[in-house]
């Protein structure tokens, strides 16, 4: 029995040393991940060891194998002067990468984040999460270009003045009604400016009005920088099919979300007892000057065990996964966890190290090394090349 024990544990030994290798071989890339917001809310600094008050941290990063960050920078529409907000974030960026020269650098083009990639370093960038944060301003939206930002979701939950979003399209319509629905012609200039820029539009959080407005105007691939399919969990914030092929046919790509509420469509009616259970807390938090979504990350890790109870598993998120590469192909997924802008996520993906889980799970699915090569960052760089090319036109 001794002999044989060791003959049975190869085949598991080969998987493991096949996912690492694969998986140091890729470029990976996570399109969004909320760590600048999360130093600012809970007063820690990112290239601190975070293990246990983080999802991130720059050690963290590296051990899970990723290569690419792009930053969020990000408040709610409450928020006043969110362009200023937005500058703070991305100065707090910059002085951790002033600090960290050896370990990430602010990469502005794809051939500098090859060649941060190459010298071993974390290549970051900007996602700007909400259009608000230009304050209707085409020579804000220069500004925060210049500073690294490579890409901008139109809209967060709150609609700008210019376009719509998810949230409001579903829970607001009687509001829009009377005013407008969808980019108005100054939307659809920011649009146009940002495709002279070479920056992509982001569709995340979005209305569908938005969306098809945003897909009429663009003249690059767009990206939905972390999004759900809709038809497996009906959430506001998941994309329903028509629009997963409209991607697809448009050449972007859709960066699957961790968050829990957005995997699974019964994670919703768990969180509401949850959070009922702990509404005091959540409330003095709020009252406190601490943003709602970060009073319910907080609540969440001070009771991680029971909220641990409603986490949905893996093969849940990869669900949608399949049903996208269903619709159009593998060569339009990418991952964009919301790591530190969520206050739950499938079981296993606990932090920025899990990274190669999905690697394993790609390889069991059958997929091919390049497929997972582009699944885990390629389909994303290709879009930003594209973006890249089609500036100034």
């Amino acid at each position: 029995m001794k002999r044989i024990l060791p003959l049975l544990l190869l085949p598991l030994l080969a998987q493991t040393q096949s996912v690492q290798k694969l998986h140091k071989k890729a470029i990976v890339v996570d399109s969004h991940n909320d760590i600048i917001t999360a130093c600012i809310e809970k007063n820690v600094r990112m290239d601190q060891d975070l293990r246990g008050k983080t999802h991130s941290d720059l050690q963290r990063m590296k051990e899970g194998g990723l290569d690419v960050q792009i930053f969020s920078v990000w408040c709610d529409g409450e928020k006043p002067a969110p362009f200023q907000f937005a500058n703070r974030e991305m100065d707090l960026l910059d002085e951790v990468i002033k600090n960290n020269p050896d370990k990430i650098a602010l990469t502005r083009t794809t051939a500098e984040m090859e060649q941060a990639v190459k010298e071993k370093k974390i290549a970051a960038l900007f996602g700007v999460e909400g259009g608000h944060m230009i304050e209707n301003s085409l020579e804000k939206l220069d500004q925060i270009f210049s500073r690294g930002a490579r890409y901008m979701t139109l809209t967060w939950n709150n609609s700008t003045d210019w376009a719509t979003s998810a949230w409001d399209e579903t829970y607001k319509k009687d509001s829009l009604a009377k005013t407008h629905k969808g980019l108005t012609d100054f939307g659809r200039e920011v649009v146009k400016r940002m495709n002279r820029l070479g920056m992509m539009v982001d569709l995340s959080h979005v209305g569908e009005q938005t969306f098809w407005d945003a897909i009429a105007t663009t003249r690059s691939p767009v990206i939905v920088s972390h999004s759900n399919a809709w038809s497996i969990c009906p959430v506001p914030r998941n994309l329903k099919d028509d629009q997963i092929l409209a991607v697809g046919k448009n050449g972007g790509v859709i960066a699957l979300n961790f968050y829990s509420g957005f995997v699974d469509s019964t994670y919703k009616k768990k969180e509401a007892l949850f959070q009922k259970a702990h509404r005091k807390e959540i409330d003095s938090l709020i009252a406190s000057g601490v943003q709602t979504e970060y009073a319910l990350t907080l609540i969440t890790e001070k009771y991680a065990a029971e909220a641990n109870e409603a986490r949905p598993s893996l093969e849940q998120l990869l669900a949608h996964l399949d049903h996208i590469v269903r619709l159009i192909g593998p060569d339009y997924v990418g991952i964009g966890s919301d790591f530190d802008g969520i206050s739950s996520s499938p079981k296993g993906l606990d932090d920025v190290t899990s990274y190669p889980l999905l690697t394993d799970a790609l390889l069991k699915r059958g997929f091919t090394k390049k497929q997972i090569t582009n699944i885990l960052g390629g389909n994303i760089i290709r879009v930003w090349k594209a973006n890249e090319a089609g500036a100034g036109k």
